[in-house]
């Protein structure tokens, strides 16, 4: 009987398997991150009895947005895909009548099929499967310190600098980069699903791990830790430098973004840094000028509010102040004489160089002219000379015209 039932569960597994398969996976939420994939019929179809292990040949796949698919053929990845779409596996050696090659072929092929099922007892002899990988970003994925993690707390400014713990809190998003690395050392062979339950201790301590070298480097470049929540990108790289041998290598996950939601300091440290902070505030004259005028500003509404009467209040007010020994106008006078020095307005630049001029062309020398005989000098003129009246003859000297013989004029 077992021989028979052996023949005839061979035979109608066949012919079970024979049909062409349709895979196609749904929306997968964040919390599964690898699901095996199940033979889709739409709630119709006659594919009800096929191996659930089983893919013929020529049988159709689907991939969408936000997915990877991988077929598994007896422990072996064969075929890898992260692209939308519709793919025909065509590799499978489950054969169907419905395949090319003629009927007669494949038919023969089928029959083969069921000689070997039948060797084992009726049973399938392979495992084929399909895997559907969650490769969005994995988001909300909570973290906190236990203890505190060693901060070295610098200020350079206020000479100050101890070694402390402090503590964080926040989220980070994560997302599987390289799926068959996922599958081979993380999620295994898997049924029906993996979801992020089964790893999320794991990463979390990891994480905590990673966080101590990550802020070390922090605090090695300056940053104070009242800062650390505005580089929250340059701790998602350190992070991912940190985790690459454990996470990106080993298991093909990286770290996408990381979020602090606040860090906290242990209180006589923050305590520390606010009184040095205070009192290199009060080191400039001016600040300190104002804080003072605020502060007596405050005691004569005191003194003027005294039981005692407001005479007596004022009185213990002068004391103090002449107990501090500095008022309000002496340290405005002070901070005023260490103001800097309004900037001198730079000297205008040198006057660019003037090129040199070329030298003129040598002027030919010119000959001497000939030389001119001077004129003779005409005889100056004699002194208290007259001219007639009478004839009009000029140049006369003596008391008579030397031309017409007319006497001189007295005049």
């Amino acid at each position: 009987m077992a021989l028979i039932q052996a023949i005839t569960d061979a035979a109608g597994g066949v012919l079970a398997d024979s049909w062409l398969d349709f895979f196609s996976m749904d929306a997968m939420d964040d919390n599964v991150l690898l699901t095996k994939g199940t033979i889709y019929t739409g709630g119709r179809g006659s594919n009800t009895k096929g191996s659930d292990n089983i893919i013929s040949n020529g049988s159709g796949i689907v991939v969408f947005d936000g997915q990877a698919a991988a077929v598994v053929d007896n422990g072996v990845v064969v075929e890898f895909t992260a692209v939308p779409g519709k793919y025909t596996y065509q590799q499978s050696s489950e054969h169907t009548i419905f395949e090319g090659g003629g009927l007669a072929s494949n038919l023969g092929e089928m029959f083969r099929q069921g000689i070997e099922r039948f060797k084992y007892g009726g049973g399938v002899s392979k495992d084929q499967r399909v895997y559907y990988f969650n490769i969005k970003e994995i988001k909300g994925n909570k973290y906190g310190t236990s203890s505190p993690i060693p901060f070295r707390f610098v200020y350079p400014d206020l000479n100050f600098a101890v070694t402390g713990g402090i503590r964080c809190n926040g989220v980070f998003s994560y997302r599987i980069t390289n799926p068959l690395l996922f599958y081979t050392f993380t999620a295994g062979n898997v049924n029906p699903s993996f979801t992020r339950d089964m790893i999320d201790e794991q990463l979390k301590s990891e994480v905590y791990t990673a966080l101590q070298p990550a802020l070390g480097e922090f605090s090695a470049r300056g940053i104070t830790y009242d800062k650390i929540t505005t580089y929250v990108d340059d701790l998602a790289k350190l992070m991912n430098d940190q985790l690459s041998a454990q996470w990106k290598d080993l298991r093909g996950i990286e770290i996408v973004s990381f979020g602090v939601n606040s860090v906290t300091a242990p209180e006589e440290i923050v305590k520390k840094i606010n009184d040095l902070e205070f009192a290199k505030a009060m080191s400039d004259p001016t600040v300190a000028a104002g804080r003072l005028a605020a502060a007596q500003a405050d005691a004569m509404t005191t003194a003027a509010a005294n039981e005692a009467g407001a005479m007596t209040g004022f009185l213990g007010m002068g004391m103090a102040g002449q107990a501090g020994g500095m008022n309000p106008a002496q340290l405005f006078q002070m901070g005023q004489a260490a103001q800097p020095a309004a900037p001198v307005a730079p000297e205008a630049a040198p006057a660019a160089p003037v090129a040199p001029v070329a030298p003129e062309a040598p002027v030919a020398p010119v000959a001497p002219e000939a030389p001119v005989a001077a004129a003779p000098a005409a005889p100056p003129a004699p002194l208290f000379a007259w001219t007639c009246a009478a004839c009009g003859h000029d140049g006369n000297t003596g008391k008579f015209c030397e031309e017409c013989g007319a006497p001189k004029p007295a005049a």
